[in-house]
């Protein structure tokens, strides 16, 4: 996945004798949703293959389905045509997308970018409003990404290897590094740099990750009785 830049702005000064500067368009804007961004160099069903598997290859699983449903959302957007692509959006996409929240609680819009191999655990309660979410992803229920507030409707930008544990809040203009672990229950409104390890209300750094230390790996476990793995 081709992650977007991290500035947060493109600043346009006023000409000579203006003291006035004009803030440009954010990278955190909401997207127009007018173009086809899923990861490039694979095509939908290879990408839908991978998103299977990384999903324990369950087709009941919640978030494979969320997953799936946005990709193909993206892929509509792709089509060339106008006249076959508004209709496939609106009849494919909006449907399943909509069936999607009712059922399982899991709002994924197509005009998020998505990275490759992203899981979500669980379900119930889940708000993806980013900008972009990068690759290799772990992302729990009652999870929201979004805006801050009603009068500044700039989202984040998740980065690669991210894990995020059950009830975490990103909120506004904010990026949040590669590497990064946040813990349950976090509120995070501000930048996060690379292998930060938070926790609290509002998210405060707990640890780094050394070198050599497995980075977002979240543990696994066997339950004996079933032999299903549990993660989170």
């Amino acid at each position: 996945m081709s992650s977007l830049p991290t500035d947060t702005s493109q600043i346009l000064k006023a000409p000579a004798g203006e003291s006035e500067i004009v803030e440009m368009h954010s990278l955190h804007d909401w997207p127009k949703g007018d173009c086809n961004e899923n990861p490039s160099g694979i095509g939908l069903l290879a990408l839908l293959a991978e998103d299977f598997q990384n999903h324990g290859r369950k087709l009941r699983e919640p978030g494979f389905w969320a997953v799936a449903v946005h990709r193909i959302g993206n892929a509509c957007m792709g089509i060339r045509f106008k006249f076959l692509r508004k209709p496939l959006l609106m009849v494919v996409y909006k449907f399943t997308h909509q069936a999607i929240i009712w059922l399982w609680g899991i709002d994924l819009p197509y005009t998020t970018k998505l990275g490759r191999r992203v899981r979500i655990w669980h379900h119930g309660g889940i708000w993806l409003g980013a900008r972009s979410i990068g690759d290799d992803v772990h992302i729990r229920h009652n999870t929201t990404f979004g805006v801050l507030n009603r009068h500044d409707l700039r989202i984040p930008i998740i980065g690669n290897r991210v894990d995020v544990a059950p009830g975490v809040c990103i909120l506004g203009a904010i990026t949040v590094g590669d590497d990064c672990v946040i813990g349950p229950n976090s509120v995070v409104v501000r930048d996060l740099q690379p292998r930060s390890v938070v926790m609290g209300v509002p998210a405060r750094q707990a640890a780094l990750w050394k070198d050599g230390e497995p980075h977002s790996t979240a543990p696994k476990s066997e339950d004996a009785s079933s032999g299903e793995e549990i993660h989170g």
